[in-house]
């Protein structure tokens, strides 16, 4: 399964796909936005947001690309690495 997490802490990055790893799950994660931001998000089985950490113009690209691919998406305010085990366990059944 792939998953994108976007938003979060910069430190946390590693951490994020080490948990997303532990589920079986290749991760993308975007703390910063970048260039040309959309098409690198592709089309992951899974996207989750930690909107408190989120900036507006990232939040508006992952809800286009999740309403053109019919892509889940997770909304989790906190970013903290257990917020993330649990949407993780929630999907990843």
């Amino acid at each position: 399964m792939s998953v994108v997490v976007i938003g979060g802490n910069d430190r946390m990055a590693a951490r994020y796909k080490d948990i997303c790893k532990s589920f079986s799950c290749k991760a993308k994660v975007f703390t910063q936005m970048p260039s040309d931001f959309e098409n690198k998000l592709g089309t992951p089985d899974l996207m989750i947001v930690f909107t408190g950490t989120c900036s507006h113009k990232m939040l508006n690209s992952v809800n286009r690309k999740s309403a053109k691919h019919a892509i889940p998406v997770a909304r989790i305010h906190s970013s903290s690495a257990s917020a993330l085990k649990s949407a993780l366990e929630q999907y990843c059944k």
